[in-house]
Order: C-alpha cells, then structure tokens, then sequence
C-alpha cells in the first residue's frame, strides 16, 4: 500500500464518524486504524507507521531474496492463458523437478482462447523448479520453469 493512500486513509478516518478500520490486503499487508476517544487515530500496521503518526522509516527494510540462478535458464509464458502440467487430468506431467529434457521437448500446455498450445523447451536441462501451480493462469513473460 502506497505511504500516499494511508495518508488520505487517515485523513478521512479522521474527518469521519468511523471508530475503527481493518484493511487486509492481498500483500498480506494488515492495516488496524481506531480512533481513541472521538480524538486521536491509533494505527497498527507494522514497517507503515508509528501511532504518533508519523512515517515510519523503511531503511531496514530489504525486498526479499530471489534463490541464486547463476547457471539456470528459465522458460517463460509466451502468452497470456491457464497453465496445464499435464495433457489430460488423467495423463502424467510432462516434466517434474528433476526431469531431463532436450531442445524442443514438451514441458507443459498453455490454454488460450480454448486453444490448446503446448509449450517447448528452448534449452537442454534438467528441471530445477516448477513456479506454477496446474490450471494457473499465467501472463506474458511469466516465469514457469528454472532449468539448469
């Protein structure tokens, strides 16, 4: 949530007759407002603000590590569309983690406008990690699989 939105939450929390506000966002960020006595908002939402507040600094906050690929290769979605794993919902997977795979092999189906396009592999490998779940949907440039 943006420092410039909670501002404006405050803002009009305050301008109004709430005593209280939870917002849980799909970040999983939490935000409690409550007013105490019709006067003063005391907000709870960790690494946001302090309850004078006041901005809290976001120094010591570090984005979160990405695991190394230093000799990995990853396959991305050409498309925007639902990921299939496997060709049926009886059928195996095409890959797993640890799946030896060629230049050209089948790794998964990438469902577009009822248009069944399978997806193949544009390097040589072993399959490292799968980063979607069966029947996702998936964007253009999603990152599927890390090879190695």
């Amino acid at each position: 949530m943006e420092l410039e939105t909670i501002k404006t939450l405050i803002e009009q929390m305050s301008n109004s007759k709430l005593s209280a506000l939870d917002i849980d966002l799909p970040d999983g960020t939490k935000l409690h407002m409550k007013k105490e006595n019709n006067q003063a908002i005391n907000i709870q939402a960790p690494h946001v603000i302090n309850e004078k507040l006041e901005v809290a600094k976001l120094e010591n906050v570090e984005p979160p590590k990405e695991p190394k690929r230093e000799n990995a290769k990853i396959i991305k979605s050409p498309m925007v569309g639902t990921f299939y794993s496997k060709p049926s919902p009886t059928s195996e997977p095409f890959v797993r983690v640890g799946t030896s795979i060629k230049k050209g092999d089948t790794v998964c189906i990438i469902e577009a406008m009822k248009l069944m396009n399978e997806l193949d592999s544009e390097f040589d490998g072993v399959i490292k990690e799968i980063l979607v779940e069966d029947g996702e949907p998936v964007d253009y440039g999603k990152e599927l699989f890390i090879i190695e």
